[in-house]
């Protein structure tokens, strides 16, 4: 997937990976910030670490650290925001859609497919891997389709290529994938109110607004009140005089 020009400070690039939804963070950033536009730009994990080097995109939603292997992003930060479970995608006819979930001693005997896109990092991958690696997650699932073997994925992607002829169950044991922002170093303006959007910032706390007053002491209090009287033309302490008898 492609990415457009960069940024400036009137619109903010975003980049987001397959199966991340930034749809809800989008609609708060529209309505929070009017005048900056949000560009959803639609890219794969391996070209991300280019794309934020280049300054083709300002902030990427990707897997971590996968969009970090083998890449180099330049000085950057990162922020985790949640992890995926990991499931195994099979043909619909396959023995474990007999259960709710396996475990990754269950794929011991298995053939799996392991595509050069790597949605999942795995340390030791179970079973006996197919030796054709496909180039994407897409066609890896279409020889998953063709009883080829099995792919394990973030259960996001397995939604998104969700098809009749398969299903898929959670492996309760296996890695889990992580998904967080990547954006260059130092942090933008811009940056900082998207990630403030992601941790639940109120737009009354970003901290783009301007510093709240300080609390004002008793005394303080005390004196501006006593001023505000006597600007209204009253005099503390003194009331009207009462009439001589």
């Amino acid at each position: 997937m492609g990415v457009t020009a960069p940024g400036n400070a009137f619109s903010f690039q975003l980049a987001f990976v397959p199966g991340v939804t930034p749809g809800k963070w989008a609609r708060t950033w529209s309505e929070r910030l009017p005048q900056v536009r949000l560009e959803l730009v639609p890219i794969d994990v391996a070209a991300c670490a280019d794309a934020i080097r280049d300054g083709r995109i300002q902030m990427a939603i990707t897997r971590l650290p996968d969009a970090l292997d083998h890449h180099d992003p330049g000085p950057h930060h990162t922020i985790e925001l949640y992890q995926e479970t990991t499931v195994v995608v099979v043909p619909k006819d396959h023995v474990f859609t007999a259960v709710d979930e396996i475990g990754i001693d269950d794929l011991a005997d298995e053939q799996l497919l392991w595509p050069l896109d790597e949605p999942l990092v795995v340390g030791q991958r179970p079973g006996t891997a197919v030796e054709h690696r496909p180039q994407t997650t897409s066609d890896a699932i279409e020889l998953v389709a063709a009883g080829t073997g099995l792919l394990l994925v973030p259960q996001s992607l397995a939604r998104l290529h969700h098809r009749k002829d398969l299903a898929y169950r959670p492996v309760t044991d296996a890695p889990t994938g992580s998904v967080g922002l990547l954006w260059p170093a130092p942090t933008s303006e811009n940056a900082e109110e998207f990630i403030g959007i992601v941790r639940g910032r109120k737009a009354t706390s970003s901290r783009s607004q301007s510093e709240p007053a300080p609390k004002r002491s008793a005394k303080e209090k005390a004196a501006a009140k006593r001023a505000s009287r006597e600007a209204a033309g009253k005099t503390p302490g003194k009331g009207p005089r009462k009439p001589r008898r």
